[in-house]
């Protein structure tokens, strides 16, 4: 530390200024990267010493050998295995493609032959992680017979697959029998459909996964209003990624799998809030076509519109677990009950902001798949609109704003691969506007430099000028990394309260009187009052329930509460400011009807049940009201 200061103390004023305080936001990614919660835990699984020890004693063996004969992309597949020497360290994994015990040790060498007990010269280890894995006890009475079953829901992603029984635990896996190989009727079939806003109101993007290149077939979604009797069909775009777009390991190395293709399509020119139904396909060269899955929307209403209008927003939700993998045991033990409680409540929200740390795959790429799988059940319904996280994003010397290694080798290739978003000049830059009806929501990349003088900082300021308050009255800013207020506990060792040069956005929320800010990150849950420079703006007790007239700052909520596991915060009093807080998993919901009100709620995602609310309600001139630093200059002349 004394070096540091040194270093600095020959700097001017200003520039040792932010040096210190990009050392502190640096140390921010590392305390929050390092946490226990963010290992990957395929990461744990030690490849490289893996052997292959074949065992005649030892079998494992996988049922249907088909799967989706009627077209599903998912089933449940039961293996049986057995072992002479049962221990705690036996474990099942499912590999794909099934031929992964012949692949060597270096990712970039092709096929070659994994490592024989007692064969020296053979390369080491396996170069594939598998997509999932249990432990040989998940089967209560494998310790003592040496044999059990168990099932494993398995997702269609483009290969084959075969399942390997191991002993040595993670440290030193030895490979003792492998399965026969299962697979999908079309494993190339299109696969989970997802929703998000097109870059013009009137439009839905499709978005979906197949194991068909363009050379192939051709990509299309065929729809229609409901009412009509004939179907359109709009061809899609086809994007794909291979290591070379991969900026590490383990994304480059054991953790790499063929994303297949990425189709888009954009249906322009939707009705507001007609029904339409729709179904992605690809007609291949003899005429054929290959169906994926069916399914219906609601387009946005016209922006400015009044009518209900239920958004929902979190963060950093990351991967269930139906069928107990061990894998994803204590990674993110909330995603897939707050999954579930979103699919149950589909009827009652219309669009979905998921802010940043999407599928926490942490360079396994396999995960993609498998997000992509658990939310279409929602994203095939509602837009599933997202914001880019350091798990997404975050790698060195890559033009981010921050130069850890939180995406563990991804930089975004895959996130902004697998979702579109309406962003204006994409190049891996996720910040964009969206209108709903009275909302305007404008999202933020807190992966990339957002201060006064940076790109982005003059398109937040465009995007909040750009809302038409008489018919927008709800101006929100979504972003992952909280630039408002935040007592998480690494938040206050470091005095910030807050990433450190966040508030730099302060004033653009001040002048355009931006009613509320939604962040990820911290997983916990935390509402601010209406507030300014750490000041609340109203006083008493509508400070915490309810809010009429000029509020004169602006709510910052932090929602990281999706899935991943929860964080405490700072011990002590509470600052003034902060008004709620839930250390549960759950998400918020915005309701709008008309111009006067807006609801908001934090819902949690066990029971449903609503655990913080608060109302505005105003008319017109309360938002054209000034407040401290809100207004240009003005005079008294009439």
């Amino acid at each position: 530390m004394a070096e540091q200061k040194m270093g600095t103390s020959a700097l001017p004023p200003l520039l040792a200024a932010a040096v210190v305080l990009l050392m502190v936001a640096a140390a921010a990614m590392t305390v929050e990267d390092s946490a226990p919660d963010n290992i990957q835990p395929l990461s744990t699984l030690n490849l490289a010493a893996a052997q292959v020890a074949m065992d005649s004693a030892s079998a494992i063996h996988a049922s249907p050998d088909v799967l989706g004969k009627d077209g599903e992309d998912s089933a449940w597949v039961t293996v049986n295995f057995t072992t002479p020497s049962p221990s705690s360290d036996h474990w099942i994994g499912l590999f794909s493609p099934a031929d992964f015990r012949l692949r060597s040790q270096s990712p970039h060498s092709g096929i070659g032959s994994a490592k024989v007990a007692g064969e020296g010269d053979a390369p080491a280890g396996l170069s594939v992680a598998p997509i999932k894995y249990k432990l040989g006890n998940c089967e209560p009475d494998f310790l003592r017979t040496g044999g059990g079953n168990t099932s494993f829901l398995v997702i269609n992603q483009r290969s084959d697959y075969a399942f390997g029984l191991f002993s040595g635990g993670k440290d030193n896996p030895k490979l003792l029998a492998v399965s026969n190989k299962i697979s999908f009727a079309n494993p190339k079939a299109p696969v989970f459909p997802r929703l998000s806003q097109g870059k013009e109101w009137n439009q839905m993007a499709v978005t979906w996964t197949s194991g068909y290149n363009i050379g192939e077939a051709y990509p299309f979604v065929e729809w229609r209003m409901k009412g009509e009797e004939t179907s359109k069909r709009t061809p899609a775009g086809t994007l794909t990624f291979t290591r070379g777009h991969l900026c590490g390991d383990p994304a480059r190395g054991q953790g790499y799998r063929d994303p297949g293709f990425i189709h888009t399509a954009f249906l322009k020119d939707l009705w507001p809030n007609r029904e339409y139904s729709y179904q992605i396909g690809h007609e291949l060269q003899d005429g054929t076509v290959a169906w994926g899955k069916s399914a219906t929307f609601r387009a946005s209403p016209y922006p400015g519109q009044a009518s209900l209008q239920r958004v929902v927003i979190f963060g950093d939700m990351g991967l269930g677990a139906k069928d107990g993998s061990s894998e994803l045991q204590g990674f993110q033990p909330g995603a897939q009950v707050t999954t579930d409680r979103l699919v149950k409540d589909l009827p009652n929200y219309d669009a979905v902001f998921h802010i940043g740390d999407l599928s926490y795959a942490n360079g396994f790429l396999a995960q993609w798949d498998q997000f992509t799988a658990q939310i279409e059940p929602i994203a095939s319904r509602v837009p599933y609109m997202v914001a880019s996280g350091n798990h997404e994003r975050t790698y060195m010397d890559t033009g981010g704003f921050y130069n850890g290694n939180d995406s563990h080798g991804e930089c975004g290739v895959p996130a902004e691969t697998y979702f579109y978003v309406p962003a204006a000049a994409h190049r891996g830059k996720f910040w964009y506007a969206a209108d709903y009806g009275m909302f305007r929501f404008c999202v933020g990349d807190t992966e990339h430099d957002w201060r006064p003088g940076s790109e982005q900082h003059a398109f937040l300021d465009a995007c909040f000028a750009g809302a038409d308050r008489k018919h927008q009255p709800w101006l929100v800013f979504l972003a992952h990394r909280p630039l408002g207020y935040s007592s998480n506990d690494f938040y206050a060792q470091e005095g910030s309260f807050a990433e450190p040069m966040g508030r730099a956005l302060q004033p653009l929320w001040q002048r355009h009187r931006v009613d509320l800010a939604v962040y990820g990150h911290v997983h916990n849950y935390e509402r601010t009052c209406p507030v300014y420079e750490n000041t609340c703006t109203v006083k008493g007790k509508d400070r915490q329930s309810s809010y009429a007239g000029a509020m004169g700052g602006t709510i910052h909520v932090v929602a990281g509460t999706g899935g991943a596991r929860l964080r405490s915060y700072a011990g002590g009093a509470w600052p003034q400011w902060s008004v709620a807080r839930n250390e549960s998993f759950g998400y918020v919901k915005l309701t709008a009807s008309d111009h006067s009100s807006m609801r908001f709620e934090f819902i949690h995602s066990d029971d449903g049940a609503v655990h913080d609310a608060f109302t505005i309600t105003r008319d017109y001139k309360d938002i054209m009201a000034c407040a401290v630093d809100s207004c240009a200059p003005h005079t008294l002349a009439n």
